[in-house]
Parts: structure tokens; sequence; C-alpha cells
């Protein structure tokens, strides 16, 4: 594969002519409590400050960088970020063959080093998360359970840790048959679902293979239905902080029309967004009377809350 230089044809260097400047990015909640904060993060003065912190909180390596790269155990530079994923995109080229020459992969290096750190282009979170963690710096984690194809055999092969061959996709779509503990199973499906969602992948799932509530079971007894469930999926994924961030897991769940459960799988969203609406309608009344209970309740110095004592309580 030829690459030639496009945007860096009259530069040398991918970062030459930007000028990089030290920010502070501090994310507050609403509330003005700091949930996170970090000193000296190094980007282009272009950037906003809105990209910063999404840098910074989401995507910077947090700790187990060589001291060499950084004094704090943790990615503090745009440029760190660059280098791990073009560097690491750029090896996997030589090694499968995927470069005419020496120069082609300079070339290639080269040019996603600007156009990432101009924002003319960018990889999904995954990458940003996980490639080149094991190429930059040498992290490698123990095995999570995923495997890969060798490319000189062609073989399936689990990876002997997390890093080295990563999980760089954001997508997935994952089957489950009608069993509980098996293989392929409902509860199999939770597993592989966190091991995605631990690496900052998205998941998606039709669940129309699993039988409705009430229907028969092997063994004599009645299923306790689809919903519950998927309940289970829905709470395992809402704990997960998807790639170690404050990023929550994202998951799709499919149903056909035909399913026996349909109509409860239909309404089961629009149930939790009732619960929200009640919340805020306690919430709103609470705000409007309950200054008005409390001062009923604080009178002349002393408190009264017996109804029939305290006419104003009373109203």
């Amino acid at each position: 594969m030829k690459i030639d230089r496009h945007f860096t044809k009259n530069i040398k260097s991918s970062y030459d002519g930007i000028e990089f400047e030290k920010r502070r990015s501090e994310i507050r909640e609403v509330d003005g409590r700091v949930v996170f904060s970090q000193e000296e993060v190094v980007v282009p003065s272009t950037w906003s400050q809105v990209a910063t912190d999404i840098l910074a909180q989401k995507y910077f390596r947090r700790a187990g960088v060589p001291i060499k790269d950084t004094e704090t155990g943790g990615e503090n530079d745009c440029r760190q970020v660059f280098h791990r994923m073009a560097g690491c995109w750029t090896d996997w080229g030589r090694r499968h063959g995927y470069f005419t020459t020496e120069i082609d992969a300079e070339n290639f290096y080269t040019e996603i080093c600007y156009m990432l750190a101009h924002q003319i282009a960018a990889p999904n979170s995954p990458q940003w998360f996980n490639t080149g963690l094991y190429y930059a710096y040498g992290i490698n984690g123990p095995a999570q359970g995923h495997s890969y194809v060798d490319a000189k055999s062609g073989e399936l092969k689990f990876s002997e840790n997390a890093y080295e061959h990563p999980q760089p996709h954001a997508c997935f779509i994952q089957s489950v048959n009608d069993d509980l503990v098996n293989e392929d199973g409902v509860m199999d499906l939770w597993i592989r679902e966190a091991r995605l969602f631990k690496y900052g992948s998205g998941t998606g799932t039709n669940f129309s293979r699993l039988r409705g509530e009430g229907e028969k079971l092997t063994g004599g007894g009645r299923s306790s239905g689809l919903m519950s469930f998927l309940k289970i999926g829905d709470r395992a994924a809402g704990a997960i902080k998807s790639g170690g961030t404050t990023r929550r897991a994202a998951k799709m769940v499919c149903l056909d029309l035909d399913h026996p459960e349909i109509e409860k799988f239909i309404d089961w969203k629009a149930a939790e967004e009732q619960k929200v609406a009640a919340l805020v309608a306690g919430s709103k009344m609470i705000k409007e009377h309950l200054s008005k209970v409390l001062a009923a309740c604080f009178q002349d110095d002393s408190i009264e809350i017996d109804l029939e004592k305290n006419k104003n309580l009373k109203k």
C-alpha cells in the first residue's frame, strides 16, 4: 500500500506550526462538586475546553505509564495518546505487510498524528482507551477471555494479556440461546457483555429466543419470563463504567413483534419514564409546600405537630 503525504507534504513533523499549551481540566456536578480535575493537560491552543476535558477525563491513560514518559504515572500530553495509537497502527501495518516501503509506513504515521492533532479525524472510543498501551508502554494486564486470529497460522487463539491484542471495536451484536447457565445462554451473555463494557465497547442482542412468562420448562416448571432477565442485564450494564471511565455502558435490546411479552417490553421504557416524572413532580411539590409546613410547625420558638392543636398546620 502506497501512502503519500497530503497534509504534511510541506512540513517535516506532524506538529510543525502547532502551538501547544498547558491547561487545567475540571469537571463539576450541577451542585458544584468537583468530579474530575487534572493540571497541566497539554493540547493544541486551537482546541476547545470541551475537547480538552474529554481527552483528559475519558481518554488519557491514568496509571501504568512508565516514569520516562510521565512523572505522574498517567498520560498528560495529547501527543502521548497520538503516538501510542498511530504508532500501534503503523506497527500492525508493518507486521502484516500493508506498506509497500518503510517510507509509506512513516508517511502513514505522520499523516495520522497530524489529523488527530488538527481534529480532522478521530477513531472510536475503544481505540482511545486501549490501542497502543502495550505497544507504547508495555502495559499488558491479565487476560480477560478475548481471542484473536493469528495472522501467520490462521488459527483462533486466546489472548495472553489484555492489551497486546486489544479490543478496539466500538459495537458488537451478540446472540443468546434459551438456556440459563450454559455457553451462549442468558447468564453467559451478561459475562460477555461485561467484558465488552469494561474496555469501552457497546453491545446489542435480540432476545426473541427466550421463552415468555409462564411458558413450560423442561423440568416441569414455568418460566419467570423474559422481562425478569432483561432487568438483570440492565442493572449490570448500569453498574459498569465503560472503559474504566465515568461513561456508562452502551446497550441495545431488541425483541421481535410476535414475542409473548412484546407489550411488557414496549411498556418497560415508558414505566421508567413515569418514575422520573413522579420524582420531578414530587420534588416540585415539596419545594412549593414544605417551607409552609415547616413554618406552621415551628411557631413562637416551639414545635407543634398535632393537627388539632395547630390550626395553621391543619390548613
